[in-house]
């Protein structure tokens, strides 16, 4: 089992992450594309990466905004893993702006 991130190291991983927020319980991120195919697309992306990663985030859709959320389920709260998929959120979201 992944270990739990502490609410300081939490802190600290969000500062490296664009625009995210959260506490050891979770992590997300809420982002706006230019319509609803972008937002959809971005989805599908991301689902890519996170069945790579074995490892899935709870994502919310409303029209072209999307949030994404990352907890480690099995472990009760943030790890590593989050960041990682957190990480790779980032880059799919910049590549679609």
């Amino acid at each position: 089992m992944a270990d739990l991130l502490t609410a300081e190291a939490v802190r600290e991983e969000l500062g490296g992450l664009t625009d995210w927020s959260g506490d050891p319980t979770a992590i997300s991120r809420t982002v706006q594309l230019g319509s609803f195919p972008d937002a959809i697309a971005v989805v599908d992306r991301v689902a890519v990466v996170a069945e790579r990663l074995d490892h899935h985030p709870d994502i919310d859709i409303r029209w072209r905004t999307l949030t994404f959320r990352c907890a480690t389920h099995s472990a009760g709260g943030v790890t590593h893993r989050d960041v990682e998929l957190a990480r790779q959120i980032d880059d799919i979201v910049r590549s679609a702006e």
